[in-house]
């Protein structure tokens, strides 16, 4: 009788252990839904807490998933920040390892492509041609470049011989990119693939012009918009090109009325591309993906608008190398905010590991899923950004370093108590030991990274600056409603 009982419980136990390993194997990997935008400050959402946004779509996804509050790009090495932003996320390496190049790099869908996934990309992409062409399989209404007039965007599709077909101008870019990624995500499942997709979404907006879609270019009041509470006329001192493209889109000293309307329109741009975030969510649920699909919402960096008398993103203050992170889906738990240090190139092996694909080698970026699961508090203690050989960065606790190598200036910041950086404690006797422990770990993450640039500059140049000799002048890529409302005050040329 025993023996019959223990052969019952032998057979039982082989039962299940077989029926738990086909449930395993039978479970289908997860889709992948990359959601990229261009320029959005990490506060530029209504669940982060902005009073004057609404982006109810996104901040769905944040409440299904995990919000990373402490999201940074590295920097940048030119002042298009997004170039060097988009390569280190493709690359899953820091900013001296890789700088804006991707050609011979192994890519974040080139990895998910060698693992069995469809990969599909549209919108933006600001690197090589080449690198697009060898990292999707497929690929429509690609757009080649920095920046455009969103109403009339040059694209490419990919043609069957895997290369990127001529330029033609199309419609509105927020409209254009989602609707060729609910076109493939409809006729990917449509086809009875087994394999799962992986789709990046790479928006043009908010990047300027700030030019919103017709219906949308009245959605905000410039009356009720508030200035951001560290708004300045100036910024107070000159350390690199004050003329840059980003800089000539307003005037100087900066009009508080005219800042207010740029935030109504960057708002504008914002609130479209929330709705059409929805309509990705629905066709996920209505072709019954959205359980089995992993969705990202990021963007390349953030942006001034008016914030320390800046308007881009060539600086290395929170408002514009912050940006906004979250994921959702499978395997990621939900209603969570996480305020340890990550960088947009953890995103690569995070990614492979919510997916179960095999770490990628030879990365700089970490893995979050232990992070975001509890069994860890942080993956780094402190956090490194850069700009060009003239603005370095280091972050740890609440305490935060600028330094201006060519101006030998140093800033400091108990961001705690000065979370908008707006009182300089660095010429504080007291905190001159604090000045040089933070010097330290600069230097030391410097080295970490790859960095070769010194603490000072050999030549040393003049804070001062005139701001009324600055030649102010529009880009090709301003359509007119963005020149006859943020350009009309200058001279034809």
């Amino acid at each position: 009788m025993k023996s019959t009982q223990l052969m019952i419980r032998v057979i039982l136990f082989y039962l299940l252990a077989a029926s738990f390993s086909c449930s395993e194997k039978s479970r289908p990997k997860p889709n992948i839904l990359f959601i990229f935008a261009d320029d959005q400050r990490a506060d530029a959402l209504g669940i982060a807490g902005n009073p004057n946004l609404k982006t109810p779509n996104i901040d769905a996804l944040a409440q299904r998933g995990t919000r990373f509050t402490n999201a940074y790009v590295m920097g940048g090495n030119h002042g298009a920040i997004c170039a060097a932003s988009r390569a280190m996320l493709m690359s899953g390496k820091g900013l001296f390892r890789v700088l804006d190049r991707l050609d011979g790099e192994h890519t974040l869908p080139m990895h998910f492509a060698a693992h069995g996934y469809t990969t599909f990309g549209t919108g933006k992409w600001h690197n090589e041609r080449s690198a697009f062409e060898q990292s999707f399989q497929h690929g429509t209404n690609v757009f080649l470049g920095g920046m455009a007039n969103h109403y009339s965007v040059s694209l490419r599709d990919m043609t069957s011989g895997d290369t990127l077909s001529a330029p033609e101008n199309r419609g509105y870019s927020t409209d254009l990119f989602t609707s060729s990624a609910i076109d493939f995500i409809e006729n990917h499942v449509k086809s009875g693939a087994e394999n799962p997709f992986f789709a990046y979404v790479s928006y043009t907006v908010p990047h300027d012009p700030y030019s919103p879609r017709e219906d949308f270019i009245d959605r905000y009041n410039p009356d009720e918009i508030k200035l951001p509470e560290n708004f300045l006329p100036l910024h107070p001192f000159q350390f690199d090109q004050l003329n840059i493209r980003d800089e000539n889109l307003l005037a100087w000293p900066r009009d508080p009325e005219k800042v207010k309307a740029v935030l109504a329109d960057y708002y504008a741009l914002i609130t479209h591309l929330d709705t059409q975030v929805g309509n990705l969510v629905e066709t996920l649920k209505r072709l019954g993906q959205y359980d089995n699909t992993i969705i990202v919402y990021a963007a390349d960096n953030g942006l001034a608008i008016g914030s320390h008398g800046l308007l881009g993103k060539q600086n290395m203050y929170e408002h514009s190398s912050k940006v906004p992170l979250i994921i959702a889906g499978p395997g990621v738990p939900e209603n969570q905010i996480q305020e340890a240090y990550t960088y947009l190139f953890d995103l690569f092996p995070t990614l492979a590991a919510l997916a179960d694909l095999p770490e990628p080698e030879g990365i700089d970026g970490v893995n979050l899923v232990r992070l975001m699961r509890g069994d860890q508090n942080e993956v780094r203690s402190a956090m490194f950004t850069a700009y060009r050989h003239t603005v370095r960065s280091v972050r740890k606790g609440d305490w935060k370093l600028i330094r201006y190598p060519e101006r030998d200036f140093t800033q400091l910041f108990n961001l705690k108590e000065d979370p908008a950086e707006q009182i300089n404690l660095a010429e504080k006797p007291e905190m001159a030991s604090k000045i040089e422990e933070l010097k330290a770990l600069l230097i030391q993450e410097q080295q970490a990274a790859g960095d070769t640039v010194a603490w000072t500059a050999d030549e040393i140049l003049p804070l001062e600056y005139d701001h009324t000799l600055v030649d102010r002048f529009p880009d090709r890529w301003q359509p007119e409603y963005t020149l006859d409302k943020y350009f009309s005050d200058l001279s034809p040329q």
